[in-house]
């Protein structure tokens, strides 16, 4: 055995003779004996059993024997007589249960019977097959086989009928609306089922169904747009958000999923599309008014859904022109304007962002409407976003990421605004103010706000305002050596002097004001005077008496209080350390202050909130024959007062002054806009040069005054006119 195996072992293990082909093991079936038997007792046999499953009787023989019946008769080759034959008893069968179906269907449950029918046709279309299963796999592999002819017969005959398949196709209908009416069915998805299996959901139901449920949902949208007067929108959104994601559910658990696509188009458009103008007439401006974000969340993904986007973008524009002017054109409400626009925009911001998914195009609508807006009232805006920022600066209670959140939103209203120089004008003024009479909350906030500005408008939009900061460090530079000066020192006794040393080009324009000084401050002004131009040779001070401020230590019987004032209140209270009644026109002849400016103070010393002096007669306003004198009966719980704050606020004369500035510098931009235009082209026409002037010019300008500035060229010769038409200018060089 062990010299066998070795020697197997070396045959299996040794190579193969050349050209030689492999040998090929082919594996063939047992070959059965055919038993002769009659083809017609046979298939007596045969018929009997199809017979007793049709009528759910027990079958007399054993599946195996029918089995070997029907492979006997395959072998004798009587293919084609089972085949005939089979077929005739499948289509009796479906036209008697067709008869049968018509004869018991119950009206009200067609859908149940009918689809019970279906469920045992199967199961007797399934026993049969197994009988003739060798049948099935042979005869049949290249023709229908019997579970296709079944279903085949099925349609043709019982679902092909006329009257039977309305009747199913309409029960079917109107239980999927009893469904969307709120009942329970069980019956849909078995139904939908057989029409698939059938291979006739399609041709026989899609399209009825889309059909049907277009008119379902059109009665329904007419009888719920027609309460919108009651404010019932959202209620309508929220319909149809819930009736949308419904039927794609009921789509994927009871219909086939390429359904949802064709039904969605038409949900869409009998909700939606046809209802649009409606939803944004009587939704829109009511939702955006209470930032309604979810509401408007709904409209905007239900418009895009049905391309209708542009209407709620027109709507939107209306509503912020209309809301924003109505705002900035409420000049009653003035002082909280800016604060009503910041408002106002970031509800919007949070309505784009949240509801609108930053739609680039929103974004445009948005910015356009908010310009035209704020821009209907020519500079006001501008000033005022210059005086909230002044607030804002100067305010303590607030952290500094409240500020620096405060200040993006000022800019972001500041974006939109074409009065820039306005801006620029009352916001230097305000921080001078600061600056000088150290207002500023916060030096880092005033930093960062330059910096914000820098960004936005460019260097040459904050050159002023840089140098404000640089005089005041360079100041505080001059004072250190100032005090250091032993010199100095000696000659200023125990006065304590700081000066600011403003360049002229940087700061606000001050009127030069007259006042008769105490000769101890004329003192003072002096020594700083004689230090500073012996460091700076060649320089000019003009004092700028109108900013001045000091400390004073006033002593009352009540105990002794320090004061900070402006240097106007100062003069005027030094007055009674000589005297203590003084009547208006003797104080306005020893102090030589304007008129105007003495009435504020007297008001803020004698009649505001800290009364250093009595008034007599008693009252708000001052006149020229009232008389004052100090108040011996003066207390306040803090030991430092400061009362200058009448003369911090700005009035309407410094207003108009300023505004007259930015216009006299806008007729230069304007002047040297036209000559570059005219430079440029050498000859013009009226309306040309016109609409280049608006694209050039970042403010709003009135087309008579473009005409006054053009009449100004030509009568100053920069321009003529041509001679033989008056509507085209000619540059003269």
């Amino acid at each position: 055995m062990n010299g066998m195996q070795t020697t197997t072992q070396r045959k299996i293990k040794g190579k193969q003779p050349l050209n030689q082909e492999p040998k090929k093991l082919v594996i063939k079936g047992f070959k059965k004996p055919v038993q002769q038997q009659n083809a017609e007792q046979v298939w007596n046999i045969l018929e009997t059993s199809i017979d007793a499953i049709h009528h759910k009787r027990a079958v007399p023989y054993s599946l195996e024997e029918l089995y070997r019946h029907v492979e006997n008769l395959c072998y004798q080759k009587h293919q084609d007589l089972i085949y005939k034959r089979l077929s005739l008893k499948l289509n009796d069968h479906a036209f008697q249960l067709l008869v049968s179906l018509k004869e018991t269907l119950n009206q009200d449950n067609v859908l149940g019977q009918l689809v019970q029918a279906y469920s045992r046709y199967c199961q007797q279309l399934l026993m049969i097959r197994n009988v003739f299963l060798y049948f099935d796999r042979t005869f049949l592999l290249s023709k229908q086989n019997l579970w296709d002819l079944g279903l085949d017969l099925f349609r043709n005959t019982v679902l092909g009928d006329p009257s039977l398949k309305q009747m199913h196709l309409t029960a079917l209908l109107s239980e999927i609306n009893q469904i969307r009416d709120g009942r329970q069915s069980e019956h849909v998805q078995s139904n939908t089922k057989m029409l698939l299996d059938l291979s006739i959901y399609f041709t026989s139901f899609e399209s009825q169904f889309i059909e049907s449920s277009k008119v379902y949902y059109q009665e329904q949208a007419k009888h719920l747009v027609s309460q919108f007067d009651d404010g019932k929108v959202h209620e309508y959104l929220d319909y149809c958000c819930s009736r949308l994601e419904q039927e794609m559910m009921r789509c994927d658990q009871m219909l086939d999923p390429s359904t949802k696509k064709p039904l969605n188009q038409i949900l869409l458009q009998v909700l939606v599309q046809e209802h649009a103008q409606a939803i944004i007439d009587f939704g829109v401006d009511t939702l955006l008014e209470q930032n309604q974000i979810q509401d408007l969340a709904k409209i905007y993904s239900l418009l895009q859904q049905v391309n209708q986007l542009d209407l709620l973008k027109q709507q939107l524009s209306k509503f912020i022109q209309a809301k924003g002017i109505a705002i900035v054109q409420d000049q009653t409400q003035d002082q909280i304007m800016v604060k009503r626009l910041l408002d106002f925009k970031s509800g919007l911001d949070l309505v784009f962002t949240n509801a609108f998914e930053n739609n680039e195009h929103f974004a445009h609508t948005l910015k356009e409407s908010f310009e035209t807006a704020i821009n209907k009232r020519q500079n006001k805006p501008a000033e005022l976003i210059a005086k909230h920022l002044d607030k804002l600066l100067k305010s303590k209670g607030m952290s500094e990421q409240e500020v620096d959140l405060e200040q993006n939103k000022c800019l972001d209203l500041f974006r939109y605004t074409q009065g820039k120089d306005i801006f620029e004008a009352f916001y230097g003024k305000d921080l001078a103010k600061r600056l000088l009479l150290q207002k500023s909350a916060s030096v880092d906030a005033e930093k960062a706000m330059l910096v914000k500005l820098k960004t936005q408008c460019g260097a040459g939009f904050t050159n002023k305002l840089e140098g404000m900061f640089k005089d005041v460090e360079v100041s505080k530079d001059i004072m250190l050596s100032f005090r250091e000066s032993a010199r100095v020192q000696e000659k200023l006794g125990k006065f304590e002097v700081n000066v600011a040393v403003l360049t002229a080009g940087f700061w606000p324009t001050y009127p030069v004001t007259e006042m008769i000084l105490p000769p101890q401050f004329i003192q003072c002004q002096q020594v700083f005077a004689d230090f500073y131009l012996s460091k700076h040779n060649g320089r000019r001070l003009t004092w700028q008496n109108s900013l001045g401020h000091c400390s004073l230590r006033g002593v009352f019987p009540k105990g002794e209080r320090e004061f900070v004032v402006s240097l106007y209140q100062t003069v005027v209270l030094l007055l009674f350390n000589a005297n203590t009644r003084l009547t208006y026109q003797e104080i306005k002849q020893d102090t030589g202050i304007e008129e105007q400016e003495l009435c504020r103070t007297l008001q803020s010393l004698a009649c505001g909130k800290v009364r250093v002096l009595q008034k007599s007669p008693r009252g708000r306003d001052i006149n020229p024959d009232d008389a004052f004198e100090f108040n011996n009966e003066f207390s306040h719980q803090l030991f430092r007062i400061t009362i200058n704050a009448i003369q911090a606020k700005e009035t309407e004369q410094e207003q108009k002054q300023t505004n007259e500035r930015v216009f006299e510098d806008r007729q230069y931009q304007v002047d040297a806009a036209i000559v570059r235009i005219m430079k440029t082209r050498k000859q013009c026409l009226h309306k040309t040069l016109v609409t280049e002037l608006y694209q050039m010019l970042k403010f709003a300008i009135q087309p008579q005054d473009l005409k006054k500035r053009i009449e100004s060229l030509i009568d100053r010769d920069y321009l003529e006119r041509d001679p033989t038409n008056s509507q085209l200018y000619l540059y003269l060089a």
